[in-house]
């Protein structure tokens, strides 16, 4: 695709998932390879025992479970005392209070991209993606008829948005602008500076920001997280977050879509009455699962938070030292925050591969270890590796991929010639 490119038709069927492409992939795998499976493909911190919730999440869970009180149906746009403990919680960050009219609870972040889509789209619409990226939104814009305008990230910078692109692919017909950060996939974390020129650029081109947060808090680079609501006086912030990353529960699917309008430039009655219609229609997360979140969110002790951004820091120390040592992969920079980073491959440098998927599925079958092809992202010839494994596998994962590179390059298969 070209830089600043606008599709103007894509069917879903064609679009590329990453569940897709690693159920595919986990297909490939050679049933006679002793190694075992080492997978760095999803953002799925649980699959590792060294990342599991916080004991006070549990117990808060098995509480609302065994109250009795919370088997029957919730309100369709949450529970009013969850709606309100994700409102306080969020408004911590913020120079204004949220109210918990402002949130509306979805079956994890997914929902809430397709929740935000939902009520910006309109015959004739755009909205503008980042890449690389995160497919779903490709996918939910898709089913909405929405056209898809990409703007770039550029890795040379670490990962900024390409302001420049974006004012030129914007116009009266562009009701959206994707912002995710912490960074899925380069593992990147705006800068206060950064996150304020993007609402100024949103402002001029009088578009709300669709702010994706779901990494929100997992830093560890020398940029603080920022939340985009923070400039919500500026410009209107729809803002996606779950407890998923930060508590370690992505299968317990509890997200938010958050509305940060003290100007009340985008939210009006009718624009409420829309969404709470369209949340008629949903199917939110469990009564019991909403019922604790007041207590989860009230009770987690700082000390767990630590823990897991000092495993992540780890974890992303060791890629960044063990990647650099590989010749045919470049890391343009050194993840900040969230669980997952990009990874340039030199194709030229490689005899037999041809592109980032062929390179992934041989590398699934020779090695055991599964990637994410850049591709599924939009970034061809490029790798997303996820680095919330234990230490332990993620160096054995990194070793073999390694071999697999010297076994590949055009120098090695030369002199074997």
């Amino acid at each position: 695709m070209e830089n600043g490119s606008v599709n103007h038709e894509m069917e879903t069927t064609s679009t590329i998932t990453i569940k897709g492409i690693l159920s595919l992939l986990m297909q490939n795998l050679d049933e006679n390879n002793c190694k075992r499976l080492i997978p760095l493909g999803m953002g799925d911190p649980t699959l590792y025992s060294c990342f599991h919730t916080t004991h006070v999440a549990g117990q808060a869970v098995v509480e609302a479970l065994q109250s009795d009180k919370f088997n029957g149906y919730s309100p369709t746009v949450g529970l009013p005392q969850t709606r309100r403990a994700i409102a306080e919680y969020l408004s911590c960050d913020l120079p204004y209070k949220l109210s918990c009219d402002d949130v509306f609870i979805t079956s994890g972040c997914t929902q809430a991209i397709d929740v935000a889509l939902a009520m910006l789209a309109r015959p004739g619409a755009n909205v503008l993606i980042p890449r690389p990226g995160f497919p779903i939104y490709e996918l939910c814009a898709t089913f909405r008829r929405l056209e898809i305008r990409y703007y770039d990230l550029l890795p040379e910078n670490g990962w900024e948005v390409d302001l420049e692109s974006v004012e030129a692919l914007a116009d009266q017909n562009t009701v959206g602008f994707v912002i995710i950060n912490p960074g899925n996939p380069c593992g990147n974390v705006y800068s206060y500076q950064h996150l304020k020129k993007i609402a100024e650029t949103a402002e001029k081109l009088k578009i709300p920001v669709i702010a994706d947060e779901v990494y929100g808090h997992l830093v560890f680079g020398d940029n603080p997280f920022v939340p985009m609501g923070v400039f919500g006086s500026m410009v209107p912030v729809l803002t996606l977050g779950s407890l998923s990353k930060r508590w370690i529960v992505p299968g317990w699917r509890l997200g938010w879509f958050v509305i940060n309008d003290p100007s009340c430039m985008f939210k009006n009655p009718k624009i409420i009455e829309r969404i709470k219609k369209y949340f008629d229609i949903l199917g939110g997360p469990a009564t019991f699962i909403q019922a604790a979140v007041p207590h989860i969110i009230e009770q987690t002790d700082n000390v767990f938070f630590k823990k897991t951004i000092n495993t992540l820091k780890q974890t992303s120390d060791i890629c960044w030292d063990m990647i650099k040592e590989i010749p045919c992969l470049t890391f343009p920079q050194k993840p900040q925050g969230s669980m997952a980073t990009m990874i340039k491959l030199n194709i030229s440098s490689l005899e037999d591969i041809s592109d980032d998927i062929d390179f992934c599925f041989r590398l699934a079958k020779e090695e055991s270890v599964i990637f994410l092809p850049g591709t599924v992202v939009g970034l061809k010839n490029w790798l997303r590796i996820t680095f919330a494994a234990d230490p332990q596998s993620l160096k054995e994962a990194l070793g073999r991929l390694k071999s697999f590179c010297k076994r590949h390059t055009k120098l090695m298969l030369q002199q074997q010639q």
